[in-house]
């Protein structure tokens, strides 16, 4: 099974693992795990704004981990970014917009703990 990893649950995954649910953990070690451009470009923000501190520069250390970890990238497509404009702005986290487009063009689940994502029509894992 192909999902789609929430930014947080990435992070968690690689260091705080113990935030992650049991069902998420193993569903993360039995299946190929993708992490959206979006969640990338999501992560470089938050590192410039200095909210998220990583031990080495950003897109050397999420390309290192990522690819340490199994995790492939999901892009942005075109199909992905249409889909936008017909979710219902239970979310307004234009990243997190973008994460529940992709899972509903690509008909993968969402690896999250963010009760929002529950409120469109995916299927969210936790």
């Amino acid at each position: 099974m192909r999902v789609l990893l929430d930014t947080h649950t990435f992070f968690w995954g690689l260091t705080e693992s113990e935030k992650l649910s049991a069902v998420a953990r193993r569903t993360i070690a039995s299946s190929e795990t993708f992490l959206s451009a979006a969640s990338i470009w999501e992560a470089l923000i938050k590192v410039q704004a200095r909210k998220l501190p990583l031990p080495s520069p950003a897109g050397e250390y999420l390309t290192s981990k990522m690819r340490a970890n199994g995790v492939s990238v999901l892009p942005i497509k075109l199909e992905h970014v249409l889909r936008v404009e017909s979710l219902k702005m239970h979310h307004r986290d234009p990243f997190d917009r973008m994460l529940i487009a992709q899972s509903l063009e690509e008909g993968w689940p969402i690896i999250t703990a963010d009760p929002v994502f529950r409120a469109y029509p995916i299927r969210v894992i936790w």
